[in-house]
């Protein structure tokens, strides 16, 4: 080692360029460094809440929750590392943030959907509205919720269509994913059917899928008929329901009509398809008077 390299390496000596460059370098470093251990920090702890928590609804909460403010604290260290950095090269800081003050007067009134956005997709979250990997409809769209921030929200369709949705346009929130749901159907019978036969049938499947081990895990309640529905053009439409474990409503309901279905069939139970019954009006034909009936005129020609 050179005698002279401890006052090489000595700061004293170092050029002004290069102390600022050497001076950013280590905030920067300083930045991502503070920003992955808190992000860790706030993994690890919102990992150990969603462990604890006593429901599917509480850890879904949670880790919306967690993903939204990781994604908070991440954009302010980043944005209080730079305003470090540019003080530490002699850039004065006070000027930006006056400016970013008034710029913000000026885009709080010029965009206005945006903060609107903002507040929506905060109250979405702190209400529970909305979590990630519920299955809603917002806005005329729905869809599984894949992403959600303070700004607007991702919906996958059943056919695989993404929608992204402005939280500021969310006026209603149809939640298919809240506690529990309803298996809902609607079973058309021939009006000839003995009724109370057919609600027996019903029940009899019901507790058939219920007692199947791929089922009774997500069908909570037995089968609930609420009755004749209406007085359809072809069929007697009874209304029926099975309460399930949320998301669960959908399978629970194919297979049901699956099953009752091969059930009627055993029973001989009719279901009806729509038809219509034509009648032609058989009555006497009218013909003006001096008219013979053949339909000729009995006046001479010329």
């Amino acid at each position: 080692m050179p005698e002279n390299w401890s006052a090489m390496i000595s700061p004293s000596n170092w050029g002004p360029h290069w102390i600022a460059a050497a001076s950013v370098c280590a905030v920067l470093l300083a930045t991502l460094i503070l920003r992955k251990v808190l992000l860790r920090l706030m993994g690890r702890f919102f990992q150990a809440l969603s462990t604890r928590s006593p429901s599917v609804e509480e850890r879904k909460r949670i880790e919306t929750l967690g993903r939204v403010l990781r994604h908070t604290v991440s954009l302010i260290v980043l944005v209080v590392g730079v305003l470090v950095g540019l003080n530490t090269v002699g850039i004065s800081i006070a000027p930006i943030l006056g400016a970013a003050g008034v710029a913000g007067v000026a885009i709080g009134f010029g965009a206005q959907s945006l903060v609107k956005d903002f507040f929506t997709g905060m109250f979405l979250l702190l209400e529970n509205q909305i979590r990630v990997g519920d299955v809603v409809e917002i806005a005329g769209k729905n869809g599984v919720v894949e992403e959600l921030t303070l700004r607007r929200t991702k919906l996958r369709s059943f056919d695989g269509a993404v929608h992204y949705v402005s939280n500021g346009l969310i006026t209603t929130v149809t939640n298919f994913s809240t506690e529990f749901a309803f298996a809902v159907a609607d079973v058309g019978v021939s009006y000839r059917e003995d009724l109370d036969h057919v609600f027996e049938i019903m029940r009899q499947t019901a507790i058939s899928l219920r007692a199947d081990d791929k089922f009774k895990a997500v069908i909570v309640d037995d089968l609930d008929i609420a009755g004749v529905e209406q007085w359809a053009e072809s069929a007697v439409m009874i209304r029926c329901r099975m309460k399930t474990q949320p998301l669960e409503q959908w399978k629970v309901r194919r297979e049901f009509l699956k099953r009752l279905k091969a059930a009627f069939d055993r029973e001989g139970i009719s279901i009806p398809f729509p038809h219509r019954m034509l009648v032609q009006d058989a009555g006497p034909t009218t013909r003006l008077a001096g008219s013979p009936a053949n339909g000729t005129s009995d006046k001479p020609l010329g």
